[in-house]
């Protein structure tokens, strides 16, 4: 009876709101998702042991056997330090310079940040949204009750009136701000997680960067000699 009783009261006060809630719940909805689809990402897919990982490219890279590396780690390929290794193990074999073998590394790191980071900054934007919905709500319903005091009716009609306006402005700010709270928190713990994970892979991608810049020189560049007259 409790639970059909709250069930009430919440659908009573949607209504009450008008179609500020349902844009506020377009909204909720939207960051809910987000959520989920980033903390499954960040926390089920990926694990902050790119430094663990990249440790078995370090004997093959000193010993100069990229090639048997690359190969033997292949079933690495879905954890995102075997793509910047890869890409400076390239640059390696191809004979290019410590600058090479870097820049290309941090192409690599750079689109593998970017995955960490996407959609996770659309939560504070609705959180925003959210909030400022619900303050429109609360200033369409001031308007409405106000307006209704000062229209020429009976009382009854103006008592229900004014209750109705203000009603509105109360549940579409309680609303946003339900709304708002979560995707708020939402970003701040995702944020932590993917610093965490970024950290990780920069650290990683150092460590190969170095065994690679150390144990690779380029070739210099030839300087084309003056013929003698």
């Amino acid at each position: 009876m409790g639970t059909l009783d709250t069930m009430n009261a919440i659908s009573q006060a949607f209504t009450a709101g008008g179609i500020w809630m349902w844009a506020i719940l377009a909204a909720q909805v939207v960051s809910i998702a987000i959520i989920i689809e980033r903390a499954f990402s960040l926390y089920i897919l990926r694990t902050p042991v790119q430094k663990n990982i990249v440790l078995r490219f370090e004997k093959d890279i000193k010993s100069g056997n990229l090639k048997s590396s690359l190969n033997a780690n292949s079933t690495t390929g879905r954890n995102p330090i075997y793509n910047v290794v890869r890409a400076g193990a390239i640059a390696a074999d191809s004979l290019g310079g410590r600058e090479e073998i870097q820049a290309k590394m941090d192409e690599v790191l750079l689109s593998e940040s970017e995955k960490l980071d996407k959609r996770t900054g659309y939560l504070p934007m609705l959180g925003n949204v959210g909030t400022l919905l619900g303050l429109l709500g609360t200033i369409v319903g001031l308007i409405q009750a106000f307006s209704s005091v000062a229209n020429n009716v009976n009382p009854v009609e103006k008592a229900a009136a004014l209750t109705h306006g203000i009603s509105m402005a109360m549940n579409t700010t309680a609303y946003g701000l339900i709304m708002a709270i979560p995707a708020l928190v939402g970003f701040a713990v995702l944020q932590g997680r993917t610093k965490t994970l970024n950290e990780d892979l920069k650290q990683a991608a150092q460590k190969a960067a170095n065994w690679l810049s150390f144990n690779f020189t380029g070739v210099p560049t030839s300087k084309v000699r003056k013929k003698s007259v």
